[in-house]
């Protein structure tokens, strides 16, 4: 919605029906992201509908970065959670590792990654070489 234009009847409902408020516990959080996931799975949102979600999205944001943290993974860490993520298996990182019990190795703590093993896996993961290092 855009400053100075009208609230309409459509968003005044919405309100009504679950009136956004800081989310303060996990009931909440939950009441909360009940109502984010109808949005979301409805699709094609009205430009009311789609504040509406900006709205509560914002408050369980603010919630998650106070009391969800996530902590900073990198190295080996890494590696094991974007093999998790794409549903990878030991064989498919050979092109990276040359051997599959290099990549065992290295997923076991036994071998070390490389300046070389970092580059490759930053581009077959299609991200920065600096995530695989401690900050």
């Amino acid at each position: 919605m855009t400053p100075g234009t009208p609230v309409n009847k459509t968003y005044i409902e919405l309100l009504k029906s679950f009136p956004p408020r800081p989310v303060t516990s996990e009931e909440e959080l939950l009441a909360t992201q009940k109502v984010v996931d109808s949005l979301v799975d409805k699709g094609e949102l009205t430009p009311d509908e789609q504040d509406y979600l900006n709205v509560l999205s914002t408050l369980v944001y603010e919630y998650e970065q106070k009391h969800h943290s996530i902590p900073d993974i990198h190295g080996v860490e890494l590696l094991q959670a974007m093999i998790a993520e794409f549903c990878l298996r030991q064989k498919d990182l050979i092109p990276i590792f040359k051997t599959e019990s290099i990549v065992s190795e290295v997923l076991s703590g036994q071998h070390k990654l490389t300046v070389n093993h970092i580059g490759k896996l930053a581009e077959f993961f299609h991200i920065s070489p600096a995530a695989f290092f401690e900050s």
